[in-house]
């Protein structure tokens, strides 16, 4: 069975965006140091037109080969007149607006979330799914989710988009590791306990 990893950035007080959702400021974070991270471990977590402009396009996926985010978050993307922003996985937008994908490369995913990720799950495989974002879709998915890799920036926002965007129960997940960076960020790993 292949994980459900939950890949975010968030302030120190569990936002993944402020109030309207921005998270550029986190982006002062993503120095020398923390892009050797990503390069080393993440490689797929960085857009197509990141990956060329550092110079790693053509370094191999290390833990992922699908990507899952809901429609805000591909948005972004869109915005950007980038209709693949991951080609290096299989890419999966859920929306319940949408009718089209604008890509080849762009499943849509309009009915029956949850199954069609215990589908991706039960395909055969060595790399996991990579759930991208956002809030909303996190809640939907927590039931999925095996696993939390918290990018943490040494912010504090107050209030903005949470997490985990809907109201549940509390779940509880077993620290795996903790990677500290020079810059105060910090990346904690955890697995959810059975």
């Amino acid at each position: 069975m292949r994980k459900l990893t939950y890949f975010i950035a968030c302030s120190i007080d569990g936002f993944i965006g402020d109030p309207s959702g921005d998270a550029t400021s986190m982006y002062r974070f993503v120095n020398e140091e923390f892009l050797s991270f990503l390069k080393a471990d993440y490689p797929e977590t960085v857009p197509v037109e990141g990956r060329k402009a550092l110079g790693f396009h053509d370094v191999p996926n290390q833990r992922f080969d699908t990507v899952v985010q809901g429609r805000a978050s591909y948005q972004l993307a869109l915005d950007a007149h980038v209709t693949s922003p991951y080609a290096q996985l299989r890419e999966f937008v859920a929306s319940r607006t949408l009718t089209e994908s604008p890509d080849a490369n762009v499943e849509l995913i309009s009915q029956d979330l949850v199954g069609r990720i215990r589908e991706l799950k039960s395909e055969a495989g060595d790399l996991g799914i990579w759930l991208c974002g956002g809030s909303q879709l996190a809640g939907e998915l927590i039931g999925e989710i095996d696993e939390l890799v918290i990018k943490t920036y040494p912010l504090v926002y107050g209030s903005g988009m949470p997490m985990f965007g809907s109201d549940l129960e509390a779940i509880e997940f077993t620290l795996d590791a903790v990677r500290t960076f020079d810059n105060g960020a910090l990346v904690r790993t955890y697995s959810r306990k059975r």
